[in-house]
Order: structure tokens, then sequence, then C-alpha cells
């Protein structure tokens, strides 16, 4: 069952927004060093604001095989259950 829009986190309902506030142009104008004391707060430049793309995940293929590869390393007897476990799963 999902859940409703109103019971959803906060963060959760955040959304990008391609308009920026005047507070947030200024402040974003002030990390460029585009601002100075006797700028004016009207007729701000536009600033390009871009939605950051999340980084891809790696492959389920890659953390078995570093699993595989830590139990190994401590010594033999813990590598013979994973072994066996490989053996009835391919069944």
């Amino acid at each position: 069952m999902s859940i409703d829009r109103s019971l959803r986190l906060k963060s959760s309902l955040e959304r990008h927004r391609n308009v920026l506030s005047r507070a947030e142009r200024v402040a974003h104008l002030v990390e460029q060093d585009r601002w100075g004391d006797r700028t004016s707060a009207l007729n701000l430049p536009k600033i390009a604001h871009r939605k950051a793309k999340a980084a891809k995940k790696k492959p389920k293929v890659e953390a078995a095989a570093t699993a595989e590869a830590a139990a190994a390393a401590p010594g033999a007897p813990a590598a013979a259950p994973a072994a066996a476990e490989t053996k009835t799963k391919t069944k």
C-alpha cells in the first residue's frame, strides 16, 4: 500500500525548481564572486540552475566478487562453506 503525499517526508516532497528566489540568486552570485557591496538587488543576472544527476551504482556482480575475496582471505576453512552454497544454488 502506498503512503499519502501529505504523510511523506519533507525531503521527498522537494522537487527541482527552475526559478530561484532573489535571496538564492544573490547567494549564488556571492559564491561565484560576481556580487559586490554596491551591487543592486534589482535586475540581477540570470543564473543557470541545473538539476544534479545521481551517480550510477556498481553492479552486484563486482560486489559479490569482492565479498568472496574477503571471505577467502582469512583462511581456507571459511571458503569451504561458501563453495558448498554455490553447489546447492546451481542445482
